[in-house]
């Protein structure tokens, strides 16, 4: 990403141009996204943390945002004040954004106002394995705290404040904590994603180790290995009331 400040949104920008050039890795998204795809229902869907991606080519009408302005977005607001309507959204989407956001109580919040009764919180976020402890601790720019004792963080930018293990603590480790602060949402799945492929991707900070036509042989060693090994994990949380 060249010498560009990790919080700035160019940095964001020149993401995107960097998936679209590495086939290997553009075909993990593409496989993040239809997975989401699949289970978003209705079509009033907005996706927070969009600079990156481009969820659209398979959720036309998705609405994308950002924290800050960056090309091709059309919403700017941080995820703790939501600029939507009360019972208005059929689906809020999240691919590696929550473990960004400081207080996750506060999106939420948001997310049980907003959201129609049966609309849908869909993500794709970092999960908490023996082996992602091992990889995320170890080898990975962003914090990664597993024991943090409270849902909050100090904040140092929109991309560079992070716990990456905060999508395991809501609804995994905290799980009993969070159903009772919102009762109104139900965690409808949580399916453990990816040992392996995103590391041989080389991800966004290093060159592809594998060459693309090797994609579908991975594939089928993550899905053996998913359950004890995943890096990542697909969370659909439903509005139940």
């Amino acid at each position: 990403m060249g010498d560009l400040d990790l919080d700035d949104p160019q940095t964001t920008e020149q993401r995107l141009a960097l998936i679209r050039r590495k086939p290997f890795l553009e075909a993990i998204y593409r496989e993040w996204y239809d997975a989401i795809a699949h289970d978003v229902r209705g079509e009033r869907v907005v996706e927070l943390g969009s600079g990156a991606g481009f969820l659209r080519e398979h959720l036309p009408r998705a609405i994308s945002s950002e924290v800050f302005f960056v090309r091709h977005v059309d919403l700017v607001f941080d995820a703790r004040a939501l600029p939507l309507r009360s019972e208005s959204i059929d689906a809020l989407v999240l691919v590696d954004v929550l473990h960004h956001v400081p207080d996750a109580r506060a999106f939420f919040g948001e997310a049980v106002r907003a959201l129609r009764r049966g609309g849908r919180v869909v993500m794709i976020e970092p999960w908490v394995t023996p082996w992602s402890r091992l990889i995320y601790s170890n080898f990975h720019h962003e914090p990664f705290r597993p024991a943090a004792t409270t849902w909050e963080f100090a904040s140092t930018g929109p991309l560079s404040g992070a716990n990456g293990a905060l999508p395991w603590i809501l609804f995994d480790r905290d799980r009993a904590q969070f159903e009772k602060e919102f009762p109104a949402l139900r965690i409808e799945s949580i399916a453990p994603l990816m040992p392996l492929r995103y590391l041989l991707s080389g991800g966004l900070s290093m060159p592809s180790l594998v060459p693309s036509w090797t994609f579908k042989f991975f594939r089928a060693i993550d899905r053996a290995l998913a359950r004890p090994m995943a890096m990542f994990a697909k969370i659909v949380v439903e509005k139940s009331s």
